[in-house]
């Protein structure tokens, strides 16, 4: 088993790999780990990407793209060889490259994903990442983090830090620029403040600055040049190439020389890192702003940060450092491959599901909590690693073949197994009954990862009502998947006495509501760093969700008992109360608008709407298309 953590840049991509507890960097080219995010279409309409692509597209530059990630919500299209392509298109392209790389090199799919993204993206971007990974054809949950975040977990990893300390993440890549602080917990990082960004800041300014030196060395020669000529245009792409090499030479070398082989001109142009400096030092002051803004925000002074990180290949640049270092007194740490950073973070937060599930593989040695006699010899011998703090309880399900709590009443506690017979079910105690149902749960999640193990998804047992037959795609991101029940896992009956509680109304799935032409079962939601996310089964009944034209999920924070059916989540209600979503799963971060409403209640619901945000239909002519469930909160 192995988990993916992939850093999708704007000018390079680099994937590592999480495996028994350790990180590694995944070589995607034959030069370099990190391969440039170019995508380039043949003439025979096949797909080329990274280093190949990039290679190929000295000599046919109107068949590839690059930077397309600044473009993501972007309409107007991106032509490649005239054919109209959309950026999430070409980003789903490049990671999809990626994933199957890697899995050629490890000899199958990864068990868990991690996708990093700018931390300054919004809700609306964020939607457009999710649709990325669908066009990319991946199967199994995803999960986000920002940038910042990742590249905090990797420092985490070769530095030791105390809970409590705050780290400032510096990340000047190759498009965009992030500031962030965070904050170290004993089980990772914490988001606090807000973190700020610049939108179109990074790697290829300077590379555009360095061609404009060139250009304007060359006396005018290049603007002379024959836009349509293959010859001319193929050395054009040389030169920025040159550029950019010349760029990342600077940041060890003092000087350096850019060849210049245009058709009618063959030169050199020479360039110091002064020179550079001088260039770039008025657009860096931006940064630095941006990074105050965010520890201001944190509350804290810039004595307080223990040190500031930086990340991204433009970091490199010496002039950074020492900006940094003159305006926060603080240690600044550069990593020696800082376009690495981000996905080896991401890989170790990919890593901790599977950890995590690996862990609760580890269970005590052949004990039958259900066997004669059990109980008593249970209690005592228990380790105290499966005492876990218990999460809002979630109702177990009994399988088929039991009988129900209503119709088989519990059985009457006995005063030794020998009394009660061979099959009587023995009363436990209560701290034996709550230990019971940790194993339960234990093996449930035990089930999910073999599952993941074997056919490369994660199924998740249908437990809000039904009639408990229907396995369904868990489809949403992060680490925490919808958990069967135990029951269900196991594929044994649940005796009565240890049976829950019948599912509240305002959770349950029914059939009837499974009948309508349109439902939404809301299986599981978490508050977790910061992160507000819902998983859900839904069915269009065939057709494309759509929140602005046709039908799309209301989703809604409340208690589950008095919902206002007739006018939730439409216009009449305050924004905030609730938000739209066709997104799977969903996923609300502290500082978007409806964060605090919709996560601080005791439950979230969700209604199908249709176009103009009214609600739909069941079956039965009630609005009763969706369910309530408890948030569970770390």
């Amino acid at each position: 088993m192995y988990a993916l953590g992939i850093d999708l840049g704007t000018t390079y991509t680099a994937a590592a790999v999480w495996r028994s507890g350790h990180a590694e960097i995944v070589s995607l080219g034959s030069r370099t780990a990190a391969v440039p995010t170019v995508v380039l279409l043949r003439a025979d309409e096949s797909i080329l990407t990274g280093e190949i692509a990039s290679r190929r597209g000295l000599t046919e530059p109107h068949r590839m793209a690059r930077e397309f990630k600044r473009r993501l919500g972007d309409p107007t299209p991106i032509l490649l060889g005239g054919v109209p392509y959309s950026a999430e298109s070409l980003m789903a392209r490049m990671l999809r490259a990626v994933i199957d790389e890697v899995s050629s090199r490890e000899g199958g799919e990864p068990n868990a994903i991690c996708v990093s993204h700018p931390a300054n993206w919004g809700p609306y971007k964020i939607d457009l990442l999710y649709q990325v990974i669908r066009l990319a054809g991946i199967e199994l949950p995803v999960q986000l983090i920002t940038e910042p975040h990742a590249a905090a977990v990797f420092y985490a990893r070769q530095q030791r830090l105390e809970p409590d300390a705050t780290v400032a993440v510096y990340d000047l890549g190759g498009g965009t620029f992030d500031a962030a602080v965070l904050r170290k917990t004993p089980e990772g990082f914490e988001l606090i403040g807000k973190p700020e960004g610049i939108e179109r800041l990074g790697g290829v300014d300077f590379d555009a600055a360095i061609f404009a030196h060139v250009a304007g060395a060359l006396d005018g020669a290049l603007d002379d040049l024959d836009e349509q000529d293959p010859a001319a245009s193929a050395a054009v792409a040389r030169l920025r190439e040159e550029c950019v090499q010349a760029k990342e030479a600077l940041s060890a070398d003092t000087d350096v020389t850019i060849p210049v082989l245009l058709p009618a001109v063959t030169t050199e142009v020479r360039l110091t890192r002064a020179e550079l400096e001088a260039m770039v030092r008025p657009v860096l002051s931006g940064p630095i702003e941006a990074l105050r803004r965010a520890v201001k925000s944190a509350g804290i002074e810039p004595a307080d940060l223990h040190s500031v990180l930086l990340v991204g290949g433009s970091s490199r640049i010496p002039l950074v450092a020492r900006m940094v270092g003159a305006e926060f007194g603080r240690p600044v740490a550069v990593d020696a491959h800082p376009k690495h950073a981000v996905a080896l973070g991401a890989a170790w937060h990919a890593g901790a599901s599977i950890a995590e599930a690996q862990t609760a593989l580890v269970l005590p040695e052949a004990v039958d909590p259900w066997a004669t006699g059990a109980a008593e010899a249970v209690a005592p011998a228990w380790p105290d690693a499966l005492v876990v703090p218990a999460e809002p309880a979630q109702p177990v399900q009994p399988s088929p073949a039991a009988p129900s709590p209503a119709s088989s009443p519990e059985p009457e506690p006995v005063s030794s197994p020998e009394a009660a017979g061979p099959t009587a079910a023995v009363a436990l105690p209560a701290d034996a009954a709550t230990r019971v149902r940790i194993l339960g749960a234990v093996l449930a999640a035990a089930v999910v990862v073999l599952l993941a193990g074997v056919t490369g998804a994660v199924w998740a047992v249908d437990r809000f009502g039904g009639d408990g037959k229907k396995d369904v795609p868990a489809t949403g991101a992060g680490m925490h998947s919808p958990i069967p029940s135990a029951a269900a896992s196991a594929g044994a009956s649940v005796p009565a006495s240890a049976a829950a509680a019948p599912v509240p109304a305002d959770e349950a799935c029914t059939d009837q509501m499974r009948q309508s032409p349109r439902w939404v079962c809301l299986t599981r939601a978490t508050v977790r760093d910061g992160r507000f996310t819902v998983w859900y089964e839904a069915d269009w009944n065939g057709e494309t969700p759509d929140t602005a034209k046709g039908f799309h999920l209301h989703i809604y924070g409340g208690d589950g008992q008095s919902p206002d059916e007739t006018t939730m989540g439409s216009q009449a209600t305050a924004h905030g109360e609730y938000y739209f979503e066709d997104q799977q799963p969903s996923v609300r971060r502290t500082g978007d608008a409806d964060f605090e409403a919709v996560s601080d209640a005791p439950k979230v619901c969700a209604r199908i709407a249709k176009s103009g945000h009214g609600l739909a239909r069941a079956a039965d002519g009630s609005y009763h298309t969706g369910n309530c469930i408890p948030i569970q909160r770390d």
